[in-house]
């Protein structure tokens, strides 16, 4: 096994000695900038890079932020959105040379005691929070602790009556969005629209929720025949929930799902039972994906910048760790895109 280099070898190469090293590598004055820069260029020749362990007992920055997904893990398999979300998160951390430190747990719970161990090891200088709920107990949680955190998702208000958000926040519009979406099926003429909802305790699906019934009692829809049912996520219960209410005296005509997974499942289980989409059923996607669109027919979808939105809220938590105040920040709206799976109700259905 290689042995790591260690300042002792920088120092032999440079010719210098051990305290001037340190001195050059932190920063600090006591060398000349031409030996500054001999021994950063030994230290990169070497491939040495500084104790992280050490760097947190002596005070300093960790050089690695957290992120904790508190979701069972089978709903994580074939989800594009987080993929995408880590992969814009990835590209503003890794430009800084800052680490990603991740960690898949069953709940809430669990979340906290993960953000309270690693603000006591300092392991991280800051996390990334995703899925806000309903009733969170995070934010007070990581603002008692002072440990920096940027919540992603969260609906951009103020809580408290505070002039500013007590955790910094980036956030869709979920509520324009769903407005969107309504509006494009109640034009085609569809009045049975069911939405297949993620995890009941999430925010951003309580937003989703109260919006269709917001908007469906401003178009006049009886709530009966406008509705969510809420699920973990997964293929399997978007599956199980499609054929639920496909099996209703009055089925739906249009079938809104809040991930590109269970919309394809969906779209699987219409075609078993001998619905043609969209002929007799109309599918809508919230998030677009390569699923959607090589699925057939292509599923109308709901297109946004998810990578962009990973970067969106890497470049809040840096703004943070910087000093900066926290801040609500909004990313762009999703746009519509529709597809082929997505027409007019038959007159007579």
């Amino acid at each position: 096994m290689a042995r790591r280099p260690t300042i002792k070898d920088i120092a032999r190469r440079a010719g210098v000695s051990e305290s001037a090293v340190s001195f050059a590598l932190n920063g600090r004055p006591g060398v000349s900038e031409q030996t500054r820069a001999r021994v950063r260029r030994v230290a990169e020749e070497l491939g040495w890079q500084p104790n992280s362990a050490a760097r947190a007992l002596s005070g300093e920055r960790s050089g690695a932020v957290g992120l904790v997904l508190a979701r069972p893990a089978h709903t994580l398999g074939v989800e594009s959105f987080f993929l995408q979300l880590v992969s814009g998160i990835q590209e503003v951390l890794s430009a800084e040379r800052i680490a990603l430190l991740f960690q898949v747990v069953e709940d809430i719970d669990a979340e906290c005691a993960v953000h309270r161990r690693w603000w006591a090891e300092r392991r991280v200088d800051g996390v990334l929070v995703v899925d806000p709920r309903t009733s969170d107990p995070r934010p007070e949680l990581l603002a008692g602790l002072g440990l920096p955190a940027v919540l992603i998702g969260g609906d951009g208000d103020s809580k408290g009556g505070e002039s500013r958000p007590a955790v910094s926040r980036v956030w869709a519009d979920d509520t324009r969005a769903m407005t969107e979406v309504l509006h494009h099926l109640h034009g085609l003429g569809h009045r049975r629209i069911v939405h297949i909802a993620g995890l009941p305790g999430l925010a951003h699906t309580a937003r989703r929720i109260a919006a269709l019934r917001a908007e469906a009692e401003r178009l006049g829809l009886p709530a009966g025949q406008v509705r969510s049912v809420p699920t973990d996520y997964s293929d399997t219960e978007g599956a199980a929930a499609t054929r639920r209410v496909l099996a209703e005296p009055e089925p739906p005509t249009a079938l809104v799902y809040d991930n590109d997974v269970m919309a394809v499942a969906g779209s699987a289980v219409a075609a078993e039972l001998g619905i043609p989409v969209p002929g007799r059923l109309s599918i809508v996607a919230w998030d677009d994906s390569a699923l959607c669109r090589v699925t057939h027919p292509r599923l109308t979808a709901l297109v946004r910048d998810t990578a962009g939105f990973g970067r969106l809220a890497a470049e809040e938590l840096l703004a943070v760790l910087a000093g900066g105040p926290p801040r609500a920040r909004e990313s762009e709206l999703p746009r519509l895109e529709p597809r082929e799976s997505t027409s007019p109700p038959p007159a007579a259905y």
